[in-house]
């Protein structure tokens, strides 16, 4: 049991700021913490349903309810997963080498790159997340776990770019036998909830969220030789964009074209 509780206070105290008790990290007790990952995506989900509560109850407009949907996951998180997007996209950005590129990922400042794609992330995250109704809340409220989830198994799967790092930190001390079997049940158990609340926009953002990381996995490979933490920083962004816009979008142009 202490080994499980320390797992999950190496996930937490990793991918989020929720205050967790100080544990040493060791390779025992990161043996399971990729299977606690997606719990931090529920925090984010949780507390992003009762914001859309809150916001209902008090009579918040839009704008300012999309304010409180974009902000949630990167306070919760820290920006962690922000980080690796706007790294990535220096490094891609670049057109360098393979070896070059994997350096831009390490470099602590920030590039013109960067700072374009985090502004246009924010105004294309705010601007979906204006037209959410409940069933969207819900549905993507289970997205925030099944991207962790993906992230989580591919970090158990995917080469690693280079010996060290996040990435290959947590990959070589995984059970990965064991976390991939976890991961792939928290999957599954997401993607039925969401096809639950709502089959067609559940199936939509399963989808979604399945070819970003189809994609996400191929650039890696291809433009980095393997993954890195930032690689996965990205994914996790723009995978959790993908299911905003398919399942936010998707009544809206159903009705348009009735």
């Amino acid at each position: 049991m202490k080994k499980w509780f320390e797992s999950a206070a190496v996930a937490f105290s990793m991918y989020s700021k929720i205050p967790m008790p100080q544990v040493k990290w060791t390779k025992e007790n990161m043996r399971y913490t990729l299977c606690f990952f997606p719990l931090v995506g529920a925090v984010i989900g949780a507390v992003m349903w009762l914001w859309f509560l809150a916001a209902q109850a008090l009579g918040f407009g839009s704008t300012f309810t999309s304010v409180g949907y974009v902000l949630i996951p990167v306070l919760i998180s820290g920006g962690i997963h922000l980080d690796g997007l706007l790294d990535t996209a220096d490094a891609l950005s670049s057109w360098q080498t393979k070896e070059r590129r994997l350096e831009i990922l390490k470099d602590s400042h920030t590039g013109a790159f960067a700072i374009i794609v985090c502004c246009g992330y924010f105004l294309a995250a705010f601007g979906i997340w204006t037209e959410a109704d409940a069933v969207s809340v819900m549905v993507l409220g289970l997205g925030f776990v099944l991207s962790r989830a993906l992230n989580g198994f591919g970090i158990c799967t995917f080469p690693c770019a280079k010996g060290s790092g996040l990435a290959a930190t947590f990959s070589d001390a995984a059970d990965r036998k064991r976390c991939r079997i976890c991961l792939v049940i928290e999957a599954a158990i997401c993607i039925a909830g969401m096809i639950f609340i709502d089959w067609q926009r559940g199936i939509l953002a399963a989808a979604a969220a399945i070819i970003v990381y189809l994609l996400c996995r191929r650039m890696a490979v291809k433009k980095f030789g393997g993954i890195t933490g930032d690689i996965q920083g990205f994914f996790l962004q723009m995978c959790e964009l993908a299911m905003a816009y398919a399942v936010i979008l998707y009544p809206l142009v159903r009705d348009a074209v009735r």
